[in-house]
């Protein structure tokens, strides 16, 4: 985990926000690397659960909204964490996560629990009361549900069919932990999949296993992943069915993604609240009909966090030891990086040629500074799956080196058939 972390500042992948000002607890900004690598994850979700798919459509919500929302949610009453002060250091801990004693100097005198409530609330409007109380959102599903008979009026849908969303929630969390896993602010992909009632027990096993396949199938190893089925006594008040896709992360497994039969309680709810109809109609039974919901909810960055651990290697190539990011192409933050022998003027222009030939396909890197080995060794350790070295020789026979990520072997290509077995290599 440490080699993460001091890879991720050292790459300008993740660095700790407002360092100059001593950083600002539990919060990270996301530099040139990360920022790429978080948007693959995203686009793969995406890929993978709108754009390949004929049953779900995308929504962006608001992440300011109602307090009438999180009214009928349930959020403003009961979505709290239990706390406790330990009254030896005065630190604060969840007592669902702490066994009787504090973690941070081992006394048992502790206070009663009391609970907390996690959203964060804010002021829309000049004036700061009642009146103009709002709410961050802790979640984007709640506006996938307010948003059901919108969406499925103008595009004409009727279950099964599902909206899926990724955006920003934050949550007060009290013990944010371990790097990027548990922080503030935060950034969901959620889908929900309304469905048939009679329907949703069979729609909740597909989602378990079609989530846990999309790992597997981004470079997870099997053997890193599990899928957990929360017992009674831990199932939300909103869901009979949950499971977790865990992954094995340095402390244990731990969520990387739930899977919840949310039954029709929230569009009941919403419903309610707000008096209007939140249904279907079924037109073999000729009733109006609530569906069901099943909702995969996963974290981009505890995703991102749990590609990269996977893709931790290390090696030894001509002696030297090599870190090695082994991501899977479609999440690596750069696809190709074209390096120059040297700064030679001509170098630099085929360099030029040999980029405004890939760019409009693939995300590519310039990399020019030190020794040729010394940035191969830097975009091994970034992920970047080809390097493309333009030498001398270029100015004459017209060809490049592909260098490969994983196995450091070695072709020769000509230009005019680059960007061709570039495609070979990664457009699968």
């Amino acid at each position: 985990m440490d080699e993460i972390v001091n890879l991720c500042k050292r790459r300008g992948i993740v660095f700790p926000s407002a360092e100059i000002y001593g950083g600002f607890r539990s919060t990270y900004d996301y530099g040139p690397i990360g920022v790429q690598l978080l948007r693959n994850v995203r686009e793969a979700w995406w890929r993978s659960m709108v754009q390949l798919r004929d049953d779900v459509v995308g929504l962006d919500a608001a992440i300011l909204s109602s307090p009438k929302i999180w009214e009928a949610s349930g959020h403003i009453d009961s979505f709290a964490d239990p706390l406790v002060d330990c009254r030896q250091c005065h630190e604060r801990w969840r007592e669902d996560r702490i066994a009787g004693s504090c973690p941070a100097c081992g006394s048992k005198d502790l206070t009663e629990a009391r609970a907390f409530n996690l959203m964060f609330s804010t002021h829309a409007g000049p004036v700061e009361d009642e009146s103009t109380l709002a709410y961050l959102r802790p979640e984007t599903a709640q506006g996938m549900f307010v948003n059901f008979s919108l969406v499925a009026t103008t595009l004409r849908r009727s279950p099964p069919f599902g909206i899926a969303q990724v955006g920003k929630s934050f949550r007060n969390e009290i013990t944010p932990q371990n790097f990027v896993f548990r922080t503030r602010e935060f950034e969901q992909m959620e889908m929900e999949y309304f469905v048939p009632p009679e329907d949703a027990p069979k729609w909740f096993e597909y989602w378990c296993e079609e989530r846990l396949q999309w790992y597997v199938d981004l470079g997870i190893p099997k053997e890193k992943l599990r899928l957990r089925h929360h017992g009674p006594e831990e199932l939300s008040h909103y869901a009979v069915q949950t499971a977790d896709v865990e992954f094995e992360f340095p402390w244990g497994f731990d969520e990387l993604e739930g899977v919840a039969n949310r039954t029709d309680y929230d569009l009941r709810a919403h419903a309610a609240a707000s008096g209007q109809r939140l249904e279907y109609f079924d037109p073999v039974s000729q009733d109006h009909i609530v569906p069901y919901v099943i909702e995969p909810a996963a974290g981009a960055t505890r995703a991102m966090m749990a590609f990269m651990l996977a893709a931790f290697d290390v090696d030894e190539v001509a002696g030297e030891r090599r870190n090695v990011l082994r991501l899977h192409h479609r999440l690596a933050p750069y696809k190709v990086a074209v390096l120059p022998l040297s700064k030679n003027d001509a170098l630099a222009q085929l360099v030029s040629k040999v980029l405004e030939m890939l760019k409009p396909h693939y995300m590519c890197d310039r990399d020019v500074t030190q020794s040729i080995g010394r940035r191969y060794r830097r975009q091994d350790e970034i992920g970047t799956p080809l390097c493309v070295t333009v030498d001398f020789d270029s100015l004459e026979d017209a060809a490049v080196t592909i260098r490969e990520r994983d196995t450091t072997a070695q072709v020769r290509v000509p230009i005019s058939e680059l960007l061709q077995e570039v495609s070979g290599r990664l457009d699968c």
